[in-house]
């Protein structure tokens, strides 16, 4: 029996902090998001290498910031596309954001915003067309995969090397998380994020929500047709984007509980609140010069 006057925990607490000295490094395959979705992984797949985890990143050979200064091991692999190609067609796509949302989703079903979601999605068909990169996948013996999720690619890789899969995200798109994670998420008190609506909605605005809603699920399969069609090519089986996301291990969300609305999640949705943005160089030294009078 414990002495009275020790927690009766504390011998459980002694070895689970002696066990963790001898916790044993293991090997991540990233799946890594171009742009500004790289920034902050990049950070923290760097700082896992120097914890000694040994991390291979599978990169398109056609990128704006992925494979720059990386410290790790990089299989990279060709692309049908140009980089002339993926600035023209984002270009056209990220015009079409800074409209009414009800216009931005008339131009994605009208294919004038889709060609670059497109172009985005076709990579993943492009890394598993190389069979020398799948064929070294497939023998790595790899421990998980750390993922974005805005792609899709790195979902298909799980399921197909049947890994355990890390979502690192800000957020996800339209309902998959709430879906996928099957998160209660009652309309009537949690607005859907395009809306801007807050928590405390009148009858009307709850009736938008829903509407909006039904509007998601008619429209983000749309958006998702081309990704939704490689994971089906790649697995050789009729797949759904809930079948993709269901099947994540553990969601790292970059916010902090107090910014999201209030609802329940799951055990494994963890709040990294503080790391959403690439490390800050600090201030110049600025003189400043007093002026009598």
């Amino acid at each position: 029996m414990a002495p009275a006057d020790l927690p009766a925990s504390l011998p459980l607490c002694v070895c689970l902090l002696l066990a963790s000295g001898f916790a044993q490094a293991g090997r991540l395959l990233v799946v890594p998001m171009d742009g500004s979705h790289w920034f902050t992984m990049q950070m923290v797949v760097e700082k896992l290498t120097h914890r000694g985890h040994e991390v291979v990143a599978v990169m398109p050979e056609v990128s704006w910031q992925l494979g720059k200064s990386l410290n790790l091991t990089v299989k990279t692999y060709s692309t049908s596309h140009t980089l002339e190609d993926l600035d023209h067609e984002f270009k056209v796509f990220s015009d079409s954001l800074w409209r009414p949302w009800e216009e931005t989703f008339y131009s994605i079903l009208h294919n004038k915003a889709s060609k670059y979601l497109e172009l985005l999605f076709s990579h993943c068909r492009d890394l598993f067309n190389d069979k020398k990169l799948v064929e070294y996948l497939k023998q790595s013996s790899f421990d998980a995969v750390f993922l974005d999720p805005f792609d899709v690619c790195g979902l298909t890789v799980a399921k197909y090397l049947s890994l355990p899969s890390v979502i690192f995200t800000r957020g996800v798109f339209c309902y998959f998380l709430d879906d996928g994670a099957q998160c209660p998420s009652p309309l009537s008190y949690v607005p859907r994020g395009v809306l801007k609506l807050t928590d405390t909605m009148t009858f009307k605005e709850r009736v938008w929500n829903h509407i909006f809603y039904m509007v998601e699920h008619s429209v983000c399969p749309f958006v998702y047709k081309t990704a939704i069609e490689i994971a089906s090519e790649v697995l050789q089986t009729p797949m759904t984007m809930y079948d993709l996301f269901s099947q994540v291990s553990i969601w790292l969300l970059r916010t902090d509980f107090v910014l999201e609305f209030p609802r329940p999640v799951m055990p494994n949705i963890v709040f990294i609140g503080g790391i959403n943005c690439h490390q800050g160089r600090p201030l110049s030294k600025v003189c400043f010069l007093s002026v009598s009078t």
